[in-house]
């Protein structure tokens, strides 16, 4: 499949495209790649969502390792080749077992998990599933992570899946990465 909307060279950006790609890439990301590839075609859309990945990828509530989890979990529930490339060894740098990224690529519940990851876990699927969150699984996630933590994750599930359909519907390749990709 092709890629349907690919990299615009630089010497054709307007000038909204060219301010906003400067934000992307002398931020934390260092790069314009992945989702803002096909978003720079909406300059302002690519603002926002920047703006809001920037918080939840880099400071959310929840931390890096946490937040990494549960883009690990939307990535596998989209099929989304994109992120796991880039985040699978992102989450196994910042502390998620190996054991666990296989198992969520797989789409299994991992088997040892300490609490937080199994909170985290448990609170990405069933959002995902069932398009909630049962009360159960809710309080145990309120309880280890508070409301801000609790409103930030699912503030993460959401922008994932955006980046996701996005990626996706615009069939945004994966770049290189060391992490295996997704099964079918």
């Amino acid at each position: 499949m092709s890629d349907r909307l690919g990299p615009i060279a630089a010497q054709h950006w307007t000038d909204a495209q060219r301010a906003v790609a400067r934000q992307v890439i002398e931020g934390p990301r260092g790069a314009l790649v992945g989702p803002f590839v096909p978003l720079l075609r909406s300059p302002e859309l690519m603002e926002h969502a920047q703006r809001m990945g920037e918080y939840l990828r880099y400071r959310s509530a929840i931390g890096t390792r946490l937040s990494e989890l549960a883009i690990l979990v939307t990535a596998r529930q989209w099929n989304q080749q994109v992120e796991w490339a880039i985040h699978a060894p992102i989450a196994l740098e910042s502390g998620i077992p190996a054991p666990v990224v296989e198992a969520i690529a797989r789409r299994q519940r991992p088997d040892a998990m300490d609490a937080e990851t199994a909170a985290v876990h448990d609170f990405c699927v069933e959002l995902h599933r069932h398009k909630r969150v049962a009360d159960a699984t809710y309080a145990r996630a309120l309880a280890l992570l508070g409301e801000q933590g609790v409103v930030d994750l699912m503030g993460i599930n959401g922008y994932y899946t955006f980046l996701s359909m996005v990626m996706n519907a615009a069939r945004t390749p994966a770049p290189a990465s060391t992490a295996a990709p997704l099964p079918d």
